[in-house]
């Protein structure tokens, strides 16, 4: 082998050595170059050029190195190799340089840009030599184009904004140093061209950085961008305090929501990727400090403690209040007026159509009123001594069961007598021993307390998976975050939206003791034998008021959980205890004036699973799938309809093999042989209304086929509620019954809520029905204390709204409290 000689001008020198394989010479060529030069040249395989370069590196600062090829050759038969030999380094590329993208099509691009790595250097300044190597296996000259040239703002300043372009085939990065007394930084790129679809990284300071398609996703953090891109990061997961900032262009527009390109017809054709330039812009800013963290949850602490504060105040006053009311009551010498001015009561008003002198049956109005007259002596409370009611209060539950009421066949007679009246109160509907209700409707909050356990554990241990499969493997594009708004804390990547779901575990916290000492004064009262408490007011049944208490905090839980990774995989998580919510409220509002014949706990509770069971189907096969939609939307007409059949006949029919017969003896009777109206008006009219709303439902989701089924369902469930909880108002405001002040206050305050919270939550910071990509173009940044988000302040405003709801339904019918139970109407 022959030895190196300098030579002057070019300083080229030149190596031949004998290749007995090859049969020939090749020729070796070093050429000492210069920076911002452009070198044309033709390499064949019979020689190799090598590019000598030197730089200096000092510790204190980095100098970006960019090294540009061209091939100017259009039918090159092989590629051009090119390695560019470092200190510490080797980075190795073709051109033209194929890249791959779904289903094995391939890219050819003729122009390449990399970006080389600068790894830290100890020494104050140090002259390096790096050497590009050039060389082919093509017999025929390939000509080409090399330019290295210096990277102007190779390291991104804190709140400066860089501009640059990028390629498939021509990647960029950047490095940044964290600044003293910094320790989180927020990395922003953004871009005025939905497409090409791009990828933003960020990678430690270490060879080789990874910068292309194929493996910018090998290490660090990354995610895919249309217009934004955005990750937070910490000090103390870099350990050399910096960071590279690496953007790559995609191939395809794919995994952005992108249009699929055409699958080659040839296995082996190289498509035209066309322009893919995109031109972004990249900045990075401080993130927040832990004063801010500080306030955040000082703040979200003190809005709903002084719920508790408001709480205790109004206890107090209503407790002042009371023992006024029951000192006049024990004053011998208040007049009759006075006495009843202090009892609250009031005339209920009958009916504006009817009263009680007039009431009718499915029979006839003479047949009811003597089958009443000669059954109201021995049944029900009505008659009942207070001496025989504490009596039996006394009596063990094992004792006595629901079933000893109703399966007696007397019994069963005198309910489809009492149950068909036209006009019902409601001792009509609480007949039934108060034990046996108290123990069936106890039963609500013990099985949602043991769903709610074995529903939560998994759930629990499912998101620490995602959370843990995204900080290991940083694909950011698992989790649907707003990440313009999105504090780290720990192992949590967006901590803001996780506190502030605290509001529906504090507020159901509260909303249970309020119901707790709602539940003691009314058992103290039961002891004492008030005849208040005993037959007077809506029956007192405390269970479901427990079973809403839990399902809210469960629901806060329960989001918290899916907003550690929230995708559409888990979105069930938010959305399953809103179902049981609606479905309880909308219970308890029935259970109101018909105690005795609300569903169980174990059909209502089976009900809303089946529910959720339909939730999972849509979220899994619903999107797009017609004939899913087609079975959903005729399940959801049937439903409505036998629940209508249910609501108006008050339970007292049977769906067997008699069912058509009759109904068709039904339409003989009351629409051929004689046209006769509705019997019960009242109800007919909410469950026409309730009808068209559902029809209407399911007529919309089966044509627009909506791909967020699960809020889909959940509309549906509100909308129900809303119209049955606007019935409710309305008859008991046409009963002549009246709204006491604080319960008009809950419905004043939680409409406003809402309508506050509703604007929020449509708002939209980001959606997984898009790709990631699509998905961040929605982020916004933080509007409240520059750590919460619009989506955390629908969770603010959303737990005092469902609060305010749940008051609501506690405190509305608190001016029956001193009316008899035979005054109070039911609908």
């Amino acid at each position: 082998m022959l030895e190196f000689c300098c030579v002057p001008g070019w300083l080229v020198l030149m190596l031949v050595c004998w290749s007995p394989a090859a049969g020939g010479t090749n020729m070796v060529i070093q050429r000492d170059a210069q920076f911002d030069m452009t070198y044309d040249d033709t390499v064949t395989s019979d020689n190799q050029t090598i590019y000598s370069y030197n730089h200096t590196v000092s510790r204190n600062k980095t100098e970006g190195v960019r090294v540009s090829v061209e091939l100017l050759s259009e039918s090159a038969v092989s590629p051009v190799l090119f390695v560019v030999r470092q200190k510490q380094a080797v980075l190795s590329f073709q051109v033209p340089l194929i890249l791959r993208g779904l289903y094995q099509r391939k890219y050819q691009y003729t122009q390449v840009g990399r970006t080389l790595c600068q790894p830290p250097t100890k020494a104050v300044a140090e002259t390096q030599f790096f050497y590009v190597d050039v060389s082919t296996l093509s017999s025929a000259g390939i000509h080409y184009q090399l330019r290295v040239s210096r990277v102007d703002s190779f390291t991104l300043q804190t709140d400066k904004k860089f501009s640059f372009n990028a390629t498939p085939s021509q990647p960029q990065f950047f490095k940044y140093v964290f600044p003293d007394g910094v320790d989180t930084v927020i990395v922003k790129v953004n871009s005025q061209k939905n497409f090409p679809c791009s990828v933003m990284s960020i990678q430690d300071i270490q060879c080789p950085v990874y910068d292309l398609d194929n493996n910018v996703a090998f290490i660090g953090m990354y995610q895919t961008m249309t217009t934004t891109a955005a990750i937070t990061v910490q000090r103390k997961d870099f350990p050399s305090n910096s960071f590279y900032v690496v953007v790559v262009v995609k191939t395809e527009d794919e995994a952005c929501g992108g249009p699929l390109r055409f699958y080659p017809l040839l296995p082996d054709e190289l498509l035209d990727a066309g322009n893919r330039s995109k031109t972004l812009d990249v900045i990075v800013s401080p993130a927040i400090n832990s004063e801010v963290y500080v306030m955040g949850m000082l703040f979200c602490l003190g809005i709903f403690l002084s719920f508790y504060l408001l709480t205790f105040l109004v206890a107090c006053v209503e407790n002042k209040r009371m023992n006024r009311k029951r000192e006049g009551l024990l004053n011998p010498d208040a007049s009759p007026a006075e006495t009843a001015s202090l009892l609250g009561k009031a005339p209920v008003s009958p009916y504006e159509y009817g009263s009680f002198a007039d009431n009718g049956s499915t029979l006839s109005s003479e047949a009811v009123t003597d089958s009443l007259a000669s059954t109201d002596g021995n049944y029900g409370y009505m008659d009942r001594s207070l001496e025989s009611v504490a009596r039996s209060r006394h009596e063990s539950l094992s004792s006595v069961e629901e079933d000893d009421y109703d399966t007696l066949a007397d019994i069963d007679s005198d309910k489809n007598i009492v149950r068909t009246k036209k006009f019902l109160c409601v001792s009509d509907l609480a007949r039934k021993d108060k034990r046996i209700l108290s123990k069936k409707y106890q039963i609500y909050f013990w099985n949602i307390a043991t769903i709610a356990v074995f529903y939560a554990l998994p759930v629990i241990q499912l998101v620490i998976t995602y959370q843990t499969v995204v900080n290991v493997t940083g694909n950011q594009d698992i989790c649907y975050y707003n990440f313009l708004c999105a504090h780290p804390l720990g192992a949590l990547s967006s901590f803001n939206n996780i506190l502030s779901n605290l509001g529906y575990v504090m507020l159901g916290l509260l909303f249970l003791l309020i119901v707790l000492q709602r539940d003691i004064l009314h058992n103290r009262a039961l002891e004492r034998n008030e005849n208040t408490a005993l037959e007077c007011g809506i029956p007192k049944h405390f269970g479901l008021y427990y079973a809403m208490g839990t399902a809210l905090m469960m629901e806060g839980l329960l989001s918290a959980c899916y907003h550690v990774c929230p995708n559409y995989t888990n979105f069930q998580f938010d959305t399953s205890f809103m179902y049981m919510i609606a479905g309880l409220c909308m219970l308890k509002l029935y259970q109101k004036r018909h105690p005795d014949i609300n569903a169980s706990a174990y059909s209502a509770y089976a009900c809303l699973a089946a529910v959720i069971f339909f939730s999972v189907l849509g979220v899994v096969f619903g999107k797009g799938n017609t004939a899913f939609w087609i079975v959903f939307s005729v399940i959801h007409i049937l439903a409505t309809m036998l629940l209508s059949t249910q609501l108006y006949y008050m339970g007292r029919w049977r769906l067997n093999s008699g069912i058509l017969r009759r109904i068709l003896y039904v339409i003989y009777t009351d629409c051929i042989r004689q046209c006769s109206g509705p019997m019960y008006i009242d109800r007919m009219v909410l469950l026409v209304m309730g009808n068209i709303v559902n029809w209407s439902l399911a007529a919309y989701g089966l044509i627009k086929r909506p791909n967020d089924f699960a809020s889909y369902l959940l509309a549906i469930a509100i909308c129900n509620l809303l119209l049955y909880f606007a019935f409710y108002i309305i008859m008991k405001l046409r009963s002549g019954e009246r709204i006491q002040c604080l319960a008009l206050v809950c419905i004043l305050f939680t409409a406003v809520v809402w309508g506050f919270a509703l604007f929020f939550f449509f708002q939209g910071l980001s959606t997984w029905q898009k790709t990631p990509a699509e998905s961040r173009e929605h982020n916004r940044e933080c509007i409240l204390l520059s750590f919460f988000d619009d989506h955390d302040i629908w969770h603010f405003l959303s737990s005092i709204a469902m609060f305010g709801s749940f008051l609501v339904l506690l405190t509305m019918d608190d001016d029956l409290d001193t009316v008899q139970r035979d005054k109070i109407y039911v609908f």
